[in-house]
């Protein structure tokens, strides 16, 4: 691969240079290494500890000196969240940004796949792709099953099973010796092939194919399927991109990680895998990586954090489920505080929080960077047990509904912002994925692919792309004109789905009108904690928080999913036995691993809520480690 780029690319002084003109510091040797390595590794890295910025660097320094116009470099990510970090990182220098070009490609894993396996298949076979997406594919499936006299048998017989309708709502193909299989959720098929209910199952799923309509692992298996009829693909493509990076390597699943396999696994390529296997937090999920997928036990390290300092770092190192890692905490020496309620002290949680930071906190930064309330469960379940989830200590926090009413404003709404930003493309790709739901309810038809629609004004086609101009370009806040917006749209459609509509009734909810009213930022109550400086917290689920910095984060304890233990209690039982979290019960390394993803986000403050009963047996623990506690109750009196 040297010859694919300058042989000086990753001498010192060009690293230098580029680092001190993206702002980067580069004091540890683990970091030099990784940057300068030109061969296959894996990559543990701490939270905190940079690796995006070294990601961006090592890629900017390749994009200054790579010689090749038709081979590239693959950067490939799991979340289009991770992508867009890679990315905008990128745009901040001339070199970074010819990476954005061909032949490089960036994106994510499932991206890479439909773009160069999946959707070549299809076309092969004549089949223009409607829609990829899980929750469409769902209603489209269960449409079909209801509504088609093909499907009769397969309907009674789904009906004497208690999961009858997931297993179409979730039926996906599967490739087994060169074969693509229907099966349900499970990976295997529901009934016998040969039988009715059988080849019904097979039928509905090919109908579903023939009309273009996909779910996400769908696309896997139609790869990998396109991959072993044709095996020189994977040369083809393994040649365009003879150097990869993945990035958060922790959560790419082993029907992913095999496929790469498949494509990047001769020698020819450099593949690079970077991410942290303790922030693993989709383990439990059926077709999850396995713990052994990475790291390779030779892997190398950054088992430095810049994001927090020694206090946080050692709670931490002893939360490393996966892979023990001993993390160093080069950052801000913070604070670690826990907070013990009664039954009757619960809702008194937050605002004790709320003003711990206040003090221990630089304003600017809490009002840069508001604290951050955080639990495993955003809603109580069914059983009694108080407090249970971020709910029970959050009075009036719901978690956020699937909007019905008004959908088709708000998209329309947040498709307008995004052709504001520059993203005209992203802005009429959701505007379009849009209108196909809208279709979906009221129609047996579909909407065609946006690229085929006619660009004669006189035409539906014509009709439809000077409705998404309209739409795109319009203000959105009378009633009377958005009420001409929607009737020209169900106009539309029946030409455009060769299909009368059916259920207009269905279409009054999300096309109704509502009026945009702009979110004032939060502003605490006039109260004796204003004059404290006082910022009012944001709360979410631990999972939403991954890849965040705070400056000072809660975590709040909450009932475990099997119902009988709370996280918080059973960590700090953890920490104070001293016992190895690789080594303790699952239920208890599930919430340790919880815990780490939470505890690794702040700066300044990492606070832990936890009930008196359950967290006295601890307390000489935690404050032998340097921890503060306090009483909620005594907090509130002051």
């Amino acid at each position: 691969m040297t010859s694919l780029y300058a042989p000086d690319v990753f001498i010192k002084d060009k690293v230098e240079a580029l680092a001190q003109q993206l702002g980067l510091e580069l004091p540890h040797q683990e970091q030099w290494d990784f940057i300068q390595s030109a061969e296959r590794l894996d990559l543990q890295a701490a939270p905190g500890s940079g690796k995006t910025s070294l990601i961006g660097l090592k890629l900017a320094l390749m994009g200054q000196g790579w010689n090749s116009l038709t081979r590239g470099i693959c950067v490939l990510s799991h979340t289009n969240t991770a992508k867009d970090e890679i990315t905008n990182r990128l745009t901040a220098t001339p070199a970074g940004r010819r990476l954005l070009q061909y032949p490089h490609f960036i994106g994510t894993i499932q991206a890479f796949t439909n773009t160069f396996l999946a959707l070549p298949s299809l076309r092969s076979r004549g089949i223009e792709v409607q829609t990829v997406d899980d929750d469409t594919y769902a209603d489209e499936a269960l449409r079909l099953l209801e509504r088609h006299p093909r499907f009769r048998k397969l309907n009674t017989a789904l009906g004497h099973r208690t999961n009858g309708s997931g297993l179409v709502a979730e039926a996906r193909y599967v490739c087994d010796a060169g074969e693509l299989i229907a099966t349900g959720p499970g990976g295997t098929p529901p009934f016998k092939a040969s039988s009715d209910s059988g080849q019904q199952f097979a039928a509905l799923k090919e109908m579903l194919t023939e009309r273009g309509v996909f779910r996400y692992h769908d696309m896997f298996a139609l790869a990998e399927h396109h991959l072993f009829h044709h095996p020189q693909l994977a040369l083809a493509v393994a040649h365009r991109f003879p150097f990869v990076l993945l990035d958060e390597m922790q959560d790419t699943s082993d029907l992913q990680q095999r496929l790469l396999d498949k494509v990047f696994g001769p020698l020819g390529t450099v593949v690079q895998r970077v991410g942290d296997v303790n922030q693993r937090i989709l383990a439990d999920a059926p077709d999850a990586v396995q713990p052994s997928s990475f790291p390779l036990p030779h892997a190398a390290q950054l088992p430095v954090s810049r994001r927090f300092g020694s206090k946080i770092a050692a709670l931490a190192s002893d939360l490393t489920v996966h892979r023990r890692q001993r993390i160093d905490g080069a950052g801000h020496d913070g604070k670690i505080a826990l907070l013990l309620f009664d039954d009757d002290t619960v809702a008194d949680v937050v605002p004790a929080f709320e003003r711990m930071a206040a003090i221990t906190v630089p304003r600017q930064l809490l009002l840069d960077n508001p604290p951050r309330v955080l639990g495993a469960r955003l809603i109580r379940g069914s059983a009694k047990d108080f407090p249970q989830s971020l709910s029970c200590y959050v009075p009036g926090f719901t978690a956020t509904p699937v909007q019905t009413t008004g959908s088709f404003i708000t998209v329309t709404r947040t498709a307008q912002a995004l052709r504001q930003s520059g993203d005209n493309h992203a802005a009429v790709t959701l505007l379009w994925k849009a209108m196909r739901d809208v279709a979906r309810l009221a129609s047996s038809g579909a909407l065609p692919p946006l690229r085929r629609l006619d660009r004669d004004p006189a035409t539906a086609g014509g009709r439809a792309r000077l409705l998404l101009h309209d739409l795109l370009t319009s203000p959105l806040d009378s009633h009377a004109e958005w009420a001409v917006f929607t009737a020209r749209l169900l106009r539309l459609l029946p030409d455009l789905t060769q299909s009368p509509l059916k259920g207009v009734a269905r279409l009054a909810d999300p096309l109704a009108h509502i009026p945009y009213v702009a979110q004032p930022a939060p502003v605490p109550d006039a109260s004796p904690d204003a004059d404290q400086g006082v910022v009012a917290s944001v709360a979410g689920s631990i999972q939403s928080a991954k890849g965040e910095t705070h400056a000072a984060t809660l975590i709040l304890e909450c009932l475990e999913r099997s119902g009988k233990k709370y996280d918080v209690h059973e960590v700090l039982g953890l920490l104070s036995r001293q016992q190895d979290a690789s080594k303790a019960l699952v239920t208890i390394q599930r919430a340790a691993q919880l815990v780490f993803v939470g505890a690794t986000r702040p700066t300044h403050l990492l606070a832990f809520a936890a009930h008196r009963t359950r967290a006295e047996p601890h307390i000489e623990a935690v404050t032998a480690r340097g921890w503060t506690v306090h009483d909620v109750d005594a907090m509130a009196a002051h």
